[in-house]
């Protein structure tokens, strides 16, 4: 039996207009997970409204260096619309000086997220922003210094009254406009949406049997589920070291820095060869390599993959859950789901079919033409 729902949970907000589909108790159990879903229009939390006026401040901000350390990087600096929103390497690119020591995830779609960043460490874009902006290792900013850049600059003191009513930019502002901008981001007219819509002739042959791998023999809905197929939940899948922490020893220095910085013990500092992911946050050695399951929207931009880059194409994605995943330094929190599937190479061509269907046309933006400094008014009497 299948039944149309036309509301589905995401991000702990029920979202209206999304088609999903609920299979029987057999087929449920055959499956381990009910739905799949078209993505609907985004959550807005009640204290940031959406309006064009910050919406348009938010894009500025996006773009603007300004707010980084040494005024040289932007949130698209590691999030170029060219690239899928993300960055195209293994890691992304660091403060002048520095380097990532994580890959960039792509802002589409971002908004439904309730959990940001490859741990975890921000529960939505406005805490995401400053985190990176302040980020020893990204934007490396000082608060009072962004501000007062801000504050030099008369567009931004007019369009910031205008939309929050400040006297003077107030950094916490600016946090909401990127996020206000970045819930424009979304995607919702893949060819999945559209077959999920009722538009059967959306997939193809291919994307359809891929589909029903998907749900069935492959099982990746176990974990990439939902309308945003993600569960949110973190996995050690045993995706092995990137090679740059071989390669580069101004990785090593950034991977040492972080560990330092996240405060694990000395034992670990002095040995550990490969990133603890949650255990940073968490300090439980359950925890130890464990990233969140990224959503597989949009993916066809946002190469190379997992959280160190460590595949460049999603057939190598493929066939790494396909041998059951890889080993990594922390065996032991390996998680039990993953176990060798058995496709067939044409079996593989179809999953990686299906899942191409999961995005759209590239989201497509020129920077905008940033407002230029000036000396503040003279003070009257």
């Amino acid at each position: 039996m299948i039944t149309i729902n036309k509301k589905i949970l995401v991000g702990g907000v029920i979202l209206a207009g999304l088609a999903a589909i609920t299979f029987s108790t057999s087929a449920r159990a055959q499956m381990k997970e009910p739905q799949l879903g078209a993505l609907g229009p985004p959550p807005v939390p009640p204290d940031n409204p959406q309006s064009p006026a910050k919406i348009e401040l938010g894009k500025l901000l996006f773009f603007d260096t300004r707010l980084s350390g040494d005024a040289s990087v932007s949130c698209a600096t590691c999030h170029e619309p060219k690239d899928g929103w993300a960055f195209p390497d293994q890691v992304s690119r660091g403060y002048p000086g520095a380097i990532h020591w994580r890959n960039s995830q792509t802002v589409v779609n971002s908004a439904y997220l309730n959990k940001l960043f490859w741990a975890g460490a921000a529960k939505a874009l406005e805490g995401q922003a400053p985190s990176a902006a302040k980020g020893a290792v990204s934007g490396n900013g000082e608060a009072d210094m962004m501000e007062a850049r801000l504050a030099f600059i008369p567009e931004y003191r007019k369009r910031f009254n205008e939309v929050f009513g400040d006297t003077w930019p107030r950094l916490s502002n600016a946090w909401k406009a990127i996020a206000a901008f970045e819930r424009t981001l979304v995607q919702t007219d893949t060819p999945f949406d559209k077959y999920m819509r009722g538009d059967k002739g959306a997939l193809s042959d291919q994307q359809k049997r891929g589909m029903k791998l998907f749900t069935g023999k492959a099982n990746c809905i176990q974990c990439h589920k939902g309308a945003l197929f993600t569960d949110q939940k973190y996995y050690n899948l045993g995706v092995p070291r990137a090679e740059i922490w071989s390669e580069s020893g101004l990785a090593q220095i950034t991977f040492r820095y972080e560990l330092y910085a996240k405060g694990v013990a000395e034992t670990m500092y002095r040995t550990l060869k490969d990133d603890p992911g949650l255990y940073f946050r968490t300090k439980q050695k359950r925890d130890k390599g464990k990233f969140r399951t990224p959503s597989l929207r949009y993916v066809v931009y946002t190469a190379p993959y997992m959280h160190n880059g460590a595949f460049f194409d999603l057939t190598e994605v493929v066939e790494f859950y396909n041998e059951g995943g890889g080993t990594n330094e922390f065996a032991e929190n390996k998680t039990k789901l993953i176990k060798p599937l058995k496709l067939s190479e044409k079996e593989i061509e179809d999953l990686v079919a299906f899942i191409e269907s999961l995005s759209g046309p590239a989201i497509k933006m020129t920077a905008p033409t940033l407002p230029p400094y000036a000396p503040l008014p003279a003070k009257t009497n």
